[in-house]
């Protein structure tokens, strides 16, 4: 049953990159252009646009890698592992990373729903490091009560 539930997870992380990749070649050119289009007299935004996206995937790349290998420490069972805590530990830092690089974007969100007259368009734009955040609290958690059920368990193993 854990080989399947592994198994299953694995092939979402999977399934979860494959869009990103797809909006990093098709989306990000098209924001770059956008982004051109509203502020003509900054010639160079399309470059810092396509940089900070493309640079944002670089870690949520990275953190599917964590959370792949997280799988397969489960499957081996040494879930409660420095290795895991590690892996937990690098989801965190990525999910800060990308969160903080899509606050850089955030006031071509502005200019965008300036120029549309949508308000909207700014909520629109903290979806992104928002929910980066609550993935890192969320890691942050899960790092903490599996270091403390690892110190647990080594106690526990010493007085037997």
């Amino acid at each position: 049953m854990k080989q399947v539930s592994t198994l299953f997870l694995k092939i979402a992380v999977i399934l979860i990159g494959i869009p990103v990749l797809a909006l990093c070649i098709f989306l990000v050119p098209e924001l770059g252009k956008l982004a051109t289009k509203l502020l003509p007299g900054f010639a160079s935004i399309k470059y810092l646009v396509s940089i900070v996206f493309y640079a944002s995937a670089i870690p949520f790349y990275f953190a599917l890698y964590q959370a792949f290998k997280l799988l397969r420490y489960i499957d081996k069972n040494i879930a409660f592992s420095e290795l895991s805590v590690k892996a937990l530990k690098n989801i965190k830092y990525c999910a800060i990373t990308i969160s903080c690089l899509h606050v850089l974007v955030l006031p071509l969100f502005y200019l965008f729903a300036e120029k549309d007259d949508a308000p909207g368009v700014i909520f629109v734009g903290m979806v992104v490091p928002f929910a980066s955040m609550v993935i890192a609290v969320f890691a942050a958690v899960l790092q903490k009560l599996l270091k403390e059920a690892i110190d647990i368990k080594s106690e526990n193993d010493l007085t037997v």
